[in-house]
């Protein structure tokens, strides 16, 4: 009873996103950026799990492949686009394979990733950026399938410290101006 009580609450803090806050507030604060990364207490939670960790329909993964010299020659929009599309990808996993036929804690932790994934979707979707022209999100690779929770927490882990974390770097010059 105390974990879904936890699990709720978590629930309902990772769901909250400040309306005063603005994108580049999180490009500049790598605090910011390294709380809003709730993977590790996902993972611990998940391992305090008595039910299965394994889901009833596959999840398709996040692209997490970074080849650093193909990475860099790419335009900021290109850059947030194949981050959209990653977590676009990810969510829509989530939301298929969220039911209540889930254990009760894998279904508090999918809501909790889609809850997560929604508000790193709405800081990417809102970051002004003036550098090429807007362009669709573009998966950069063939998406993989897991039903292992456990698997789609590690896949998004290395989504938002890669390729997240690395595009955040790029736009830091900007936090000098503001």
């Amino acid at each position: 009873m105390a974990l879904s009580r936890l699990l709720l609450i978590c629930m309902l803090a990772s769901e909250v996103w400040d309306a005063e806050t603005k994108p580049i507030e999180f490009v500049c604060n790598k605090g910011a950026r390294r709380a809003m990364n709730i993977v590790a207490e996902m993972e611990s939670v998940l391992s305090n799990c008595n039910g299965s960790t394994t889901l009833s329909t596959p999840v398709q993964l996040p692209c997490i492949e970074l080849h650093v010299a193909s990475w860099e020659d790419k335009s900021h929009q290109e850059k947030r686009g194949d981050i959209v599309a990653s977590l676009s990808l990810l969510i829509e996993g989530v939301k298929v394979v969220k039911s209540p036929s889930q254990p009760e804690c894998a279904a508090s932790l999918l809501q909790r990733l889609e809850n997560n994934i929604n508000n790193y979707l709405l800081i990417l979707t809102h970051l002004q950026l003036s550098q090429g022209p807007e362009g669709s999100p573009a998966l950069s690779c063939v998406p993989r399938s897991t039903q292992s929770l456990s698997t789609i927490l590690v896949n998004y882990n290395q989504l938002i410290l890669g390729k997240l974390e690395r595009f955040m770097i790029n736009l830091e010059d900007r936090c000098i101006s503001q």
